[in-house]
């Protein structure tokens, strides 16, 4: 199943910072914002689900869930949560199943290997992507106007 636009959302079950599953369809009703990313306390994605944290009101307008994925360690991502004090769900993907599903696997990245590429994909309440962002540069950061215009015409 592809990751594509209009395409439905491939499901998982991913385990969250503070070792609970989280189930994709669950959320089915509202809209969740995926954004991957390659290693929790690096400097770019730190700088990125900040910007997440910190305009999460604006998120909240469109009763969006949002969720940070990495193929980190639920206790990695844990201590991340915490220093950042994130009031959102890192979700680890450990083995690298969920990065594949949705064509984020990145080979190698300057000798990581297996880990996510930086990406985001909005997921309407019916569980069909809306928006998808791919970058292949991970110093980049995604576009965050087109992300909110994307959750804005899901209202």
């Amino acid at each position: 199943m592809a990751a594509d636009l209009g395409a439905k959302a491939p499901d998982f079950t991913l385990t969250n910072h503070d070792r609970q599953p989280v189930t994709l369809s669950d959320q089915r009703g509202r809209p969740v914002v995926l954004a991957f990313f390659p290693a929790a306390f690096s400097s770019v994605c730190t700088k990125e689900l900040c910007t997440f944290r910190d305009s999460l009101a604006r998120l909240n307008e469109a009763h969006a869930q949002v969720y940070g994925v990495s193929v980190d360690t639920f206790f990695a991502l844990k201590a991340f949560h915490d220093q950042q004090h994130f009031a959102f769900p890192l979700l680890s993907d450990f083995n690298k199943q969920v990065i594949r599903d949705y064509g984020v696997f990145n080979e190698d990245m300057v000798g990581l290997k297996g880990i996510a590429k930086r990406a985001v994909f909005v997921i309407d309440q019916d569980g069909i992507i809306r928006h998808r962002e791919v970058l292949d540069d991970a110093r980049n950061e995604p576009d965050y106007e087109k992300l909110r215009q994307a959750l804005a015409q899901l209202k």
